[in-house]
């Protein structure tokens, strides 16, 4: 029995190491990240009429035999439509210790992307949770709901953080925490519901920009390519004209930034969980995995501040300046990471500001 904690990259490289992850090929060199491990993409997708879980008893690769539609080789690249529901076996498979569980989330860029993505396992009863214990495949959903995306085995939209018991922080630790360390710049934070409040910047920073807002009916999106695209032919910039707030049309999706800067000290590991729908008509941030060093000045993250990637539902929703929109819960780490978020790694985002996905070129 190890620590109590989120694995480190040292214990998640160890589980590959001894079968405890297993894939057909070999770890790529930046797959394993400070507390998490990317996912890859196998070599075919299925597309399906819904999205399902399998449940108790019930394997996915039995439920796809009964739903799916199509089948799709990534082999050469495959063209994945927005609007629709495809199915993607994972590279990765599992057989974790008793004491070990696991967790999943969209990547960044996969969220900044507005691609849904949710990994399944065999008998779950729940999207992106993996029992302590769990043998057997893992399985991706993935919907791409504003650009239409190309994808090829071994691409990584999700990833995964694996635990030992329970290390959550409670409120009374998390105030203690943000007195020795500032994990949210704020004056006067907000600690509740088992988390460190975060808010919206609507002032904007140089010339007012405050956000962009996707367009609708564009070219594809390789997500393979780096700094690949202009800007203009994907979003519409946001500018505060005086009034410090923003109307979030139904349906559409945003990228915004958080007022505060974010630390997540190298000890530590926090996760953005989804805000309480009964404050406001929209979901905030897909990509919910912060890892360690995210922020942390030692690894060149001074001033980081939370990327939001904002959808409105069913009505129209104001947002205004310094409105809260989710919270930050923080958990211990099992040991230090060999690495920080930031330090040797190809970290897109630290040291980030208002930033759309490393696709797009440089304004």
């Amino acid at each position: 029995m190890g620590s109590t904690g989120i694995l480190p990259d040292t214990e998640i490289a160890a589980l590959f190491a001894g079968g405890a992850l297993a894939a057909p090929r070999p770890l790529d060199p930046d797959q394993v990240q400070p507390a998490s491990l990317d996912l890859r993409l196998g070599t075919v997708a299925y597309r399906v009429r819904a999205s399902f879980l399998p449940g108790p008893g019930s394997r996915v690769a039995d439920k796809l035999e009964r739903l799916r539609l199509h089948e799709i080789k990534l082999d050469e690249g495959a063209v994945l439509e927005t609007g629709c529901v495809y199915i993607v076996p994972l590279m990765e498979s599992l057989s974790l210790p008793p004491d070990v569980s696991a967790s999943a989330n969209p990547k960044s860029s996969t969220g900044r992307l507005d691609i849904f993505t949710r990994v399944m396992t065999d008998n779950g009863h729940e999207f992106d949770k993996i029992a302590a214990g769990y043998s057997g495949p893992l399985y991706l959903e993935v919907s791409p709901r504003t650009f239409p995306i190309v994808v090829r085995p071994g691409s990584r939209l999700s990833q995964i953080r694996f635990r030992r018991g329970n290390a959550l922080l409670s409120e009374g630790d998390l105030a203690a925490l943000h007195e020795r360390e500032v994990l949210v710049a704020s004056e006067k934070p907000n600690i509740s519901g088992g988390g460190i409040a975060l808010s919206i910047d609507l002032e904007g920073g140089a010339g007012g920009l405050i956000g962009y807002r996707a367009k609708h009916h564009t070219s594809l999106i390789d997500v393979e390519r780096k700094a690949a695209y202009e800007v203009p032919e994907f979003w519409e910039p946001l500018y505060n004209h005086g009034s410090r707030d923003l109307v979030l049309d139904p349906d559409e999706f945003y990228i915004l930034v958080s007022r505060e800067a974010v630390h997540v000290p190298p000890a530590y590991a926090a996760e953005m969980t989804p805000f309480d729908p009964l404050v406001g008509e929209f979901r905030v941030h897909y990509a919910g995995f912060f890892d360690p060093g995210f922020g942390h000045s030692a690894a060149g993250g001074t001033g980081s501040r939370a990327v939001l990637e904002v959808r409105s539902h069913e009505v129209p929703f104001i947002l205004e300046h310094g409105q809260i929109v989710g919270r930050l819960i923080y958990e211990r780490m099992s040991a230090l990471p060999r690495n920080l978020y930031g330090m040797d790694l190809k970290s897109n985002y630290q040291g980030q500001a208002l930033k759309l996905s490393k696709h797009f070129r440089a304004a």
